[in-house]
């Protein structure tokens, strides 16, 4: 008759809502880290120094819009299957736009065909 509540189980374990609120807001738009790793190199701009992020902002992976405290948790970063498939989004087709999005939903400009002569 001995034994643990059978109501009395391990819940799963989840993302907390923390996190996920501190990266939603975080995190760059797909579209926008696009259109800067398509820049050329020349208008870029070394990073400024910031206290406010970690490792004074010197430590930046433009791909997934993150900043590290040092150089060996960047470059484990970039060992990571996140960035890998982060990586391969951004080098593949331009991801999709607010006007895509608006055009998709019929919001765009109206295409009322070539005008007529009207009476």
């Amino acid at each position: 008759m001995g034994g643990k509540c059978p109501h009395r189980r391990v819940k799963k374990r989840r993302y907390s809502h923390k996190t996920a609120r501190r990266t939603k807001f975080l995190v760059k738009g797909d579209d926008m880290v696009y259109d800067e790793l398509k820049k050329p190199d020349e208008v870029k701009k070394p990073l400024p120094v910031d206290e406010d992020l970690p490792g004074m902002g010197q430590y930046y992976c433009v791909h997934c819009d993150r900043y590290f405290a040092n150089v060996t948790v960047r470059d484990e970063h970039f060992k990571t299957k996140r960035h890998k498939k982060r990586l391969k989004l951004m080098m593949g087709p331009a991801p999709h736009t607010q006007l895509d999005a608006d055009l998709a939903g019929g919001m765009g400009m109206p295409d009322n065909g070539p005008k007529l002569m009207s009476m």
